[in-house]
């Protein structure tokens, strides 16, 4: 569905030029939960924002369905990590929501936002503005305004590195609750390695920068996933583990995967 082909971007030019993306490659199927993790600073959300039409690649190139993304698709909704900056603060949660289906009939978007709230647990809340509810009710609102048009394909930039365990905990689990429930195709930017074993169906592990696709893991613990009885698998444990060296000791977890 989604398809990354020896991606770079580099900002600037001559010495001061910063190679903040090398050369990456990698392919998303319709339908997958796929989580991208790498070293603080890989250029995680650079490559969101790339894939997502909103920056231009220096080289390389994204194609969804089998086109080549030159701007942001309809198909795709993307969801930030500072959900305060993504929301219209003057605006109720209801036309937060709406904003991006103003162009369909009145009719059309009451029933979206109506259904799009309602997955994400905010039934009673439409009336309300973004600074009268807590962060992680918030970030709902951002992925229902990112839900309300059923795109195909959702793109998650590290959307809860701002709330608490405890929240991140039941928005891990919307997620994976929307997933099921829109069948859409989620592709999901973290830095916490819990995270993206707990979600994923593959992780793709990046490297320091110039960023290059370091390994892509397969992730085969059973669904649907619990937050105490996944987390207490061996196997999570493992998968954790190994994601844990590729990271942080890449040299000792190459070795590691030839033994």
């Amino acid at each position: 569905m989604l398809k990354v082909s020896h991606l770079s971007k580099t900002y600037g030019s001559g010495e001061k030029a910063t190679h903040a993306i090398g050369d990456l490659s990698f392919e998303v199927e319709a339908g997958e939960f796929v989580c991208i993790v790498g070293p603080s600073g890989c250029g995680k959300t650079t490559l969101l924002k790339t894939m997502s039409g909103l920056l231009e690649p220096t080289s390389g190139t994204v194609e969804l369905n089998g086109k080549r993304v030159t701007g942001p698709p309809e198909q795709m909704a993307l969801v930030f990590q500072d959900y305060s900056r993504s929301l219209f603060p003057w605006m109720t949660v209801a036309k937060n929501v709406e904003f991006p289906l103003r162009k369909r009939p009145k009719g059309e978007r009451r029933t979206a936002v109506e259904q799009a709230l309602s997955s994400v647990g905010l039934d009673g809340f439409a009336d309300k503005y973004p600074w009268q509810l807590s962060g992680g009710m918030q970030q709902r609102v951002a992925i229902a305004r990112g839900l309300a048009y059923r795109p195909e394909i959702l793109l998650m930039d590290e959307p809860f590195a701002s709330v608490d365990a405890q929240t991140r905990a039941d928005l891990e689990d919307l997620v994976l609750k929307i997933r099921h429930d829109y069948g859409v195709t989620i592709l999901f930017v973290t830095h916490d390695i819990d995270e993206s074993v707990y979600l994923g169906d593959r992780v793709v592990i990046l490297s320091q920068r110039p960023t290059v696709v370091q390994e892509t893991l397969h992730v085969p613990l059973p669904r649907p996933r619990d937050q105490v009885a996944t987390k207490e698998l061996p196997e999570f444990a493992q998968l954790r583990a190994h994601v844990y060296r590729a990271i942080k000791r890449p040299e000792e977890a190459a070795v590691a995967s030839t033994v």
